[in-house]
């Protein structure tokens, strides 16, 4: 009999990627023409004060040279634009344009739609329960930081397994070195 914990985890992966291939036709017809990174790059910048590559690379977890090209893209796009303060020519900030507010803005919607789908599940719930489920949930995942910043500090080729623009590598149940990436939150898998 399996354990709790490997029951857990494998009933959150498993939603997880139910929850993800439901979503993932939906993002793809109505976000046509964008990428996950671009989409959550514009997010990042739309959500922040005066972002710029460091503060949009921590937002999304990835390094500034990853951001610094999502920002060329998007730039080429023409959804945002860069701009410098009068009292700062060194440091370059960026702002949604409109265009890019309206990807932004659909892609909110979209996470809506899904979300008042999904209600009906968390109406059946009570608060303590939800509660409680949260709060393991915060748990595991300050766990998991943690053991993400440990792996930071090891070497840079550790370090660079973890993360590369939304690429995640891992080892599956057959000790095959696989990679995943993510497509607006919907994990990819390939062979390394």
């Amino acid at each position: 009999m399996m354990d709790k914990e490997a029951e857990i985890i494998q009933a959150f992966t498993a939603l997880f990627y139910k929850k993800s291939w439901l979503e993932q036709g939906i993002m793809e017809a109505q976000l046509s023409g964008y990428k996950s990174s671009e989409i959550h790059c514009l997010e990042a910048i739309a959500k922040q004060t005066d972002p710029n590559v460091t503060k949009i690379a921590e937002a999304l977890h990835m390094t500034r040279g990853a951001a610094s090209k999502l920002t060329k893209k998007l730039l080429k796009k023409e959804v945002i634009e860069s701009y410098q303060k009068a009292d700062n020519k060194k440091e370059v900030y960026f702002h949604v344009l409109p265009e890019g507010q309206a990807v932004v803005t659909k892609h909110d919607q979209l996470h809506q739609q899904f979300q008042e789908r999904d209600h009906v599940v968390f109406e059946e719930a009570t608060d303590e329960q939800l509660t409680s489920l949260l709060n393991f949930i915060e748990t595991y995942s300050a766990h998991i930081d943690q053991a993400i910043e440990n792996q930071k500090d090891k070497s840079l080729k550790q370090t660079s397994s973890i993360y590369f623009d939304h690429v995640r590598f891992f080892v599956d149940k057959e000790s095959k070195w696989r990679y995943c990436f993510l497509v607006d939150n919907i994990m990819k898998f390939e062979d390394f």
